[in-house]
């Protein structure tokens, strides 16, 4: 019994390794939301602070190389998401955060339901690129959907009005940020598409924080532009800001002015690639025309007085049919006498006389193969009888007829019958093999009798 609670006393030490091996194994990466306090910064360049919520609180603690990886700006009493590790510090047996990355719990949460529902739209085709519609060159009625008041829409106005554009520009108000926006800008959308007239559809909206755009990274917006059959361009924010409307549009542009610079030509640049296009154009045909005049001139010195020509080719013509008339006439009696001479020599000389012969020739060549050939196998038959006589006459089987037998035993090494000539060969016990002229008899020597 005291060898047994001996053996469960355990040191401080090593409790506090073991602590340490089930804490930081268990919880070896965690995500933790809470409010920094007690924050402080000592010369070595770590951030040491208290983590905590309503009911509980742990140390943590952001080493210095891995500050150049959080963007965040560390402040007493800040929402904040902590990614890292616990870890134990075995010298005072306390367990602390140490910590790889942080970021504003509000800022944290809207970024995660970002790629979630970027995500989840990807999967479901409304980026794909084989979807999106092309955008007008020249749109001549272009939708506006801004708030009228903010200065997004005014820089697009400013835009238009620089290039002196014809186009006709129709703004539909909508909020773009706050609970309501999302519905306001998915209901214009639609509005506008089914309305029809209009060339392209435009969201523009300033700058701000992920907070300040996320009307625009709403699945109803999203849904709104995936379904229009009207053309999409967005300018929301600045170049570096992405949003959900982004992804889903036909035309994504950077700012709300680079989306009139897309969409609104340039009226006095046009109308000098027009001046330039008319001075080229006239000069072509200029061109064209004094060509097609030296080319006439040309053709009419060349042809000269048209009635001699014709006249010359007429007699030509008519020279030509004569020539044509003698030769054919010429070429046909030659070869109608060729034909003639051909015909004569083909009946002298008729296959079917030669065949009938042959046919005669190849009866007779029959008849003498065949009795030369019945000649052969007679003499054959003669020879074989007379051979096979001789053979039986001289057969071990002819001497077996007479009664005598031939013994054998079996050679194990060759797998054979060897034939048993003198007595010394076998042994009493031994089985023989004796070969009748009719059968087999299977003995055993049961003694034998040498002969000297």
């Amino acid at each position: 019994m005291k060898t047994l609670e001996r053996a469960t006393i355990l040191t401080v030490s090593q409790l506090t390794k073991s602590i340490k091996t089930i804490l930081e194994k268990e919880y070896r990466f965690v995500r933790i939301c809470g409010e920094i306090s007690n924050l402080s910064t000592p010369f070595s360049g770590h951030s040491y602070f208290t983590l905590k919520d309503s009911s509980a609180q742990i140390r943590g603690v952001l080493f210095k190389q891995q500050k150049r990886f959080v963007d965040l700006r560390l402040k007493n009493g800040q929402e904040v998401i902590c990614f890292g590790r616990v870890a134990v510090y075995e010298p005072r047996g306390e367990y602390q955060l140490i910590i790889d990355s942080v970021e504003l719990f509000g800022t944290g949460k809207l970024q995660i339901a970002f790629e979630q529902l970027k995500q989840k739209l990807s999967e479901e085709g409304y980026f794909d690129q084989n979807i999106k519609k092309k955008i007008p060159d020249y749109a001549g009625k272009i939708a506006v959907i801004s708030s009228p008041t903010g200065a997004a829409f005014q820089d697009f106005l400013k835009i238009v009005q620089l290039r002196k554009s014809s186009a006709h520009i129709q703004l539909l108000p909508v909020r773009v940020q706050g609970e309501k926006a999302p519905a306001e800008i998915a209901k214009a959308i639609t509005a506008v598409d089914m309305a029809a007239g209009h060339e392209v559809i435009v969201l523009c909206r300033g700058g701000g924080s992920l907070e300040d755009l996320w009307a625009f990274n709403d699945e109803r917006v999203a849904t709104a532009i995936y379904k229009a059959s009207t053309p999409v361009v967005t300018g929301v924010g600045h170049e570096i800001d992405f949003t959900i409307a982004d992804f889903c549009a036909d035309l994504r542009c950077p700012t709300p002015t680079a989306v009139a610079e897309r969409l609104v030509p340039d009226n006095s640049v046009i109308l000098k690639q027009v001046h330039s296009f008319k001075s080229r154009l006239v000069n072509r045909i200029q061109q064209k025309f004094t060509y097609s005049n030296q080319q006439v001139l040309h053709n009419v010195r060349m042809l000269g007085n048209v009635a001699t020509v014709l006249n010359d080719a007429n007699h030509r013509l008519e020279l030509s049919k004569s020539y044509l008339i003698q030769a054919m006439s010429k070429l046909l009696g030659e070869k109608e006498l060729r034909l003639m001479t051909t015909a004569s020599k083909l009946q002298t000389n008729a296959p079917i006389k030669k065949i009938s012969i042959r046919e005669e020739r190849l009866l007779h060549l029959k008849k003498l193969l065949v009795n030369h050939t019945r000649r052969i196998v007679e003499r054959k038959d003669a020879e074989f009888a007379q051979q096979a006589a001789l053979l039986h006459s001289v057969s071990p089987l002819a001497t077996l007829g007479r009664g005598y037998s031939i013994t054998r035993k079996y050679n194990q090494n060759t797998g054979d019958h060897q034939v048993i000539r003198n007595s010394c060969e076998v042994s009493a016990g031994d089985r023989v093999n004796i070969l009748l002229h009719a059968g087999e008899i299977d003995c055993q020597v049961l003694d034998k009798t040498a002969i000297e």
